[in-house]
């Protein structure tokens, strides 16, 4: 028995972790899983209040070949589990609802008497998807590992990959960029069940908002069309108790 512990602790030695036996059996690999997750519950915690809130989202889409479009959307969120999404502008889409219980979402249009079930992967205007103003769930959506440390501009960051817990999730995978000296997201990208690199993220734009630092801007370019981007600008963010 004693022999097949120490071939088992060489067998997770050559893969990458560590194990300590006899006692505790301490598993270095396990331990930075607890960390990334750790992580990344901050980094949701950072983005958005745990509880219930409202923000609005103005949404500027751009390409090199195109004028700006820019959407508004109002939205409310009870612990990322259910959420309305109003849209507010432009006039031609006012009072388009998107409604998120869990991972199941549907559209409710003024002009349609029935819901339209969609999926969260489904774009909702320029380089945004569904989910990504629907479900802001990093570490309900994901199982996170440490990747890498990197260092940008001078600044210190670990380096997570995000794998999706099933398929109803917006993205197969994600890699985040989170600061080492604050635990604020800096950027991620975003990849289809492919392995091909859909978008890029960048969080931007910190100020105060409801008791934390948060990021007020986020840039979404396009991985696969030169110069076609969104801006989501998010503004007046208030914790809301929702029924």
């Amino acid at each position: 028995m004693l022999f097949s512990g120490i071939r088992a602790a060489i067998s997770c030695f050559l893969m990458g972790s560590f194990v300590f036996w006899p006692d505790g059996h301490v598993h270095v690999a396990a331990a930075n899983e607890n960390e990334a997750r750790t992580m990344v519950e901050k980094v949701d915690r950072i983005r958005f209040p745990a509880g219930g809130y409202r923000v609005n989202v103005k949404i500027t889409t751009s390409s090199s070949d195109r004028e700006p479009e820019v959407r508004e959307y109002e939205v409310l969120s009870k612990g990322n589990n259910r959420t309305i999404i109003r849209t507010l502008a432009p006039a031609s889409d006012k009072g388009q609802v998107l409604l998120m219980r869990d991972r199941d979402l549907w559209v409710f249009m003024p002009s349609v008497s029935q819901p339209i079930r969609l999926s969260a992967s489904q774009r909702l205007t320029g380089q945004v998807a569904n989910g990504d103003l629907a479900r802001a769930n990093f570490s309900g959506d994901y199982n996170p590992a440490m990747l890498r440390s990197e260092t940008i501009d001078n600044e210190n960051f670990n380096v997570l990959e995000l794998k999706a817990v099933d398929r109803s999730v917006t993205y197969d995978k994600v890699l985040l960029w989170v600061s080492k000296d604050t635990g604020r997201p800096y950027k991620a990208e975003f990849y289809a069940l492919s392995g091909r690199l859909l978008k890029t993220c960048r969080y931007s734009d910190y100020k105060e908002a409801s008791g934390a630092i948060r990021p007020a801007r986020l840039v979404m370019e396009d991985a696969l069309v030169q110069g076609a981007k969104s801006i989501l600008d998010y503004s007046e963010l208030r914790v809301k108790e929702l029924p």
